[in-house]
């Protein structure tokens, strides 16, 4: 089932902001450390002011970037996290080259999606409400006319609890460079995502987190489902009006934290994915040695503790990883660097605890070596990013 969600256009956001403060915590994995609330620091727990205003860095390709909301359902297999719902549900902003001039602005979030991302992730006492997360404008237009040609398809996968909106700025990024993504929300497993009917689907997965392995494989393990899933479903040609823009011999896949495991979890599942990226995500478990077959993997994150020597399951994956791999640690970086959370804190005047990188630099930083790995991997186009140390980013180091 396929249907499209109305969107509305504003202006501003502060709830972010303050949850870049929740979602850092003390590992890379997000799904070992929910509900983080008490991480941030007492030092910047002045409440937000209310009128600050708020937007996304704009995409830096030559494309517009248009956005449709699918829901989908996978009529073969139950919910895994909450079975008494039926079937599974999936949220997926579908992100697309578009024509210069046409759509609307798209928001950030729904209002449901809002207020439950402000109820799950925004400390009290800050006096935020949902209403400004809502309004959120974003630089994706709705109904845009579609740019000419095909393109490679993205799959992007967000951290646990984290909604899917937290990845938009890449999202809309890569559409104008020439990308269609598809940016998943997994009901149940954040802070709300609103299915077909308008109801938005609790973060139930959450209770269940914690330090049991078993248990966090089990999460990116139906993550890899989800991805296969979605994939079979635009590619099939009918589940999006826009689907001829796919190129279907050329399928990524990238993620945030429990995301980021997924990416390699999926191209296990799935030898359509033919290149993915970890953005600072514990693997549940390390990929094994020949897993990927050959296909491209690169791992990005943060110098603190994902450099060479600093992560097991990074140093084991990197051992067994046959085909084309790259691997960078980003000094002055958090968890949340590697989202919007990081530029939102920024225009706040919010510290994020670890990251002394600008938050601005920080999207910049993810977006161009992101897009670099996929131009080389998807439309064999060599970026000098990819071959090593780069002057013009000094805080990204080579590995190991």
């Amino acid at each position: 089932m396929v249907t499209n969600r109305r969107r509305l256009a504003a202006s501003a956001i502060v709830a972010l902001s303050v949850s870049a403060l929740t979602l850092v915590g003390s590992g890379a994995a997000s799904a070992a450390a929910p509900h983080a609330a008490s991480g941030y620091s007492s030092a910047v727990s002045a409440t937000a002011p209310a009128s600050a205003k708020f937007s996304l860095p704009a995409p830096t390709g030559h494309y517009e970037a248009g956005e449709d909301v699918l829901h989908l359902t996978d009529t073969g297999r139950l919910d895994p996290w909450n079975p008494s719902a039926g079937y599974r549900q999936l949220t997926v902003s579908m992100f697309y080259p578009a024509r210069q001039g046409t759509g609307q602005p798209a928001p950030y979030m729904s209002a449901g999606e809002a207020q439950g991302f402000v109820s799950l992730r925004v400390p009290p006492g800050f006096g935020i409400t949902a209403d400004p997360v809502a309004a959120m404008q974003t630089h994706a237009f709705t109904g845009a006319k579609a740019a000419p040609g095909k393109f490679p398809l993205i799959v992007l996968s967000p951290g646990l609890e984290n909604p899917r909106a937290t990845l938009t700025s890449l999202a809309t990024d890569l559409a104008s460079r020439g990308y269609v993504v598809a940016l998943v929300g997994h009901p149940y497993e954040d802070s709300g995502e609103q299915l077909a009917d308008g109801s938005i689907a609790p973060c139930l997965w959450c209770s269940q987190s914690g330090p049991d392995p078993a248990s966090n494989e089990q999460l990116v393990s139906s993550r890899a489902v989800d991805v296969k899933f979605v994939v079979d479903q635009l590619t099939a040609g009918h589940a999006w009006n826009l689907g001829h823009l796919i190129d279907k011999c050329s399928i990524g896949m990238a993620g945030h934290s429990v995301g980021g495991a997924a990416a390699a979890a999926a191209m296990e599942a799935d030898p359509r994915i033919r290149a993915g990226v970890n953005l600072d995500g514990t693997f549940f478990p390390a990929v094994p040695a020949g897993g990927l077959g050959g296909r491209a993997f690169m791992m990005f994150g943060k110098q603190s503790d994902h450099a060479a020597g600093d992560a097991p399951d990074w140093d084991q994956t990197w051992a067994d990883l046959t085909g084309y791999k790259r691997w960078f640690a980003v000094d002055g970086e958090a968890h949340a660097s590697f989202t919007d959370i990081a530029v939102l804190a920024e225009e706040a005047s919010m510290p994020v605890p670890g990251q002394s990188v600008d938050g601005f630099r920080s999207v910049q930083i993810t977006r161009d070596y992101v897009a670099a790995f996929f131009d080389k991997t998807l439309k064999g186009i060599p970026s000098p990013l990819m071959d090593g140390d780069s002057p013009a980013y000094p805080e990204v180091a080579a590995q190991p």
